[in-house]
């Protein structure tokens, strides 16, 4: 199978029948040239021969990235760089290895521009302290690109520095630009509960989950409602992403995600993960990355979701006992 025809579909699926048709050639793909998902296929018993339609093909536990190398047609020799989960002390950590990083890149634009257009037309901030601090975030990577493509003179990123972070805003807003502040959640309500402000639609928050024990449990809407009383805005966006994944969903209010045209949720039920939830019901979160060719495409989460009639999204929550990750803390099942 030509890696390079399969790879030009993850960018060209025009509609759904094109996105299922792209997601079983490299079903095929991947259980030829990926040894971990080889055996977790034939594991469960299925034959590759019968996987014809998405919703027979098969999703690896997403913890596989914890404990083996995932590559799909690759080496680690061919991998010059890889992404890193953050996990807490004495956890295993997911190990990302990514052979093309412009797969990545175009991934992350094409999604970005569905939802926001050009990253021309704003000014990138990113508030971010926890995944600066360590190596590996993929996180950190996306905010690069993002400002880089703004075409903006000075860099973006703050630590701590509140007072600088506020300054910065302002004067952006007073320039003309509009600002984009990608923000992990438990700076950003330290940021709003020191500095509060009323920033109307001169600026978009969008916050990426990521409490990691440092502040009380609180959820989802708590925040949101927090965040958009302290800083004056009418939303607060969000981000859905993990270092397992090189696409991401978006949500520009609410929690109500919708997927990237190169991404596709599929809710599993809660008892059986080898079969698919009905619409608007609750089970644990399915992803399908065409980006992930060089990886694993078909990615079996421990978040829990549900998926409306009209293709939107939320997450509520995470099954008991699996690790702690960036957003753990901040959902809870309704």
């Amino acid at each position: 199978m030509d890696i390079i025809k399969l790879k030009q579909q993850i960018f060209t699926a025009a509609n759904n029948a094109d996105f299922e048709n792209a997601a079983v050639e490299i079903f095929h793909f991947q259980y030829k040239n990926n040894q971990v998902y080889n055996q977790y296929v034939n594991y469960l018993g299925i034959s590759p021969t019968q996987v014809d339609t998405v919703h027979k093909i098969p999703f690896l536990p997403i913890q596989f990235f914890k404990t083996h190398t995932v590559l799909s047609g690759c080496s680690l020799e061919d991998c010059p760089q890889y992404f890193t989960s953050s996990g807490t002390t004495g956890q295993n950590t997911s190990r990302h290895y990514v052979k093309d990083i412009n797969i990545y890149y175009e991934s992350l634009e094409k999604g970005f521009a569905e939802f926001y257009g050009s990253p021309e037309n704003y000014t990138i901030l990113a508030l971010l302290p926890s995944y600066l601090e360590r190596k590996g975030s993929s996180l950190i990577v996306m905010a690069q690109r993002l400002m880089q493509l703004s075409g903006q003179k000075e860099e973006g990123f703050f630590l701590y520095d509140f007072a600088a972070l506020q300054q910065r805003i302002n004067q952006e807003i007073a320039s003309g630009k509009k600002v984009l502040l990608i923000g992990v959640t438990f700076a950003l309500l330290d940021f709003a509960e020191q500095y509060p402000q009323h920033y109307g639609d001169n600026v978009i928050i969008m916050e990426t989950g990521g409490m990691k024990g440092r502040k009380k449990e609180i959820v989802r809407d708590e925040v949101h409602s927090f965040l958009t009383k302290q800083l004056g805005v009418n939303n607060i966006h969000s981000e859905y992403g993990m270092t397992e994944l090189l696409s991401q969903a978006y949500s520009q209010g609410g929690g109500i995600y919708r997927e990237t045209s190169t991404m596709k949720i599929i809710i599993r039920d809660s008892t059986d993960p080898l079969r698919p939830a009905a619409v608007e019901t609750a089970g644990g979160v399915n992803i399908i990355d065409l980006a992930n060719i060089y990886s694993c495409t078909f990615i079996e989460t421990q978040d829990i979701g549900i998926k409306h009639s009209d293709g939107s999204f939320e997450i509520l929550g995470r099954f008991d006992a699996s690790d702690i990750r960036g957003c753990s803390l901040m959902y809870a099942p309704k």
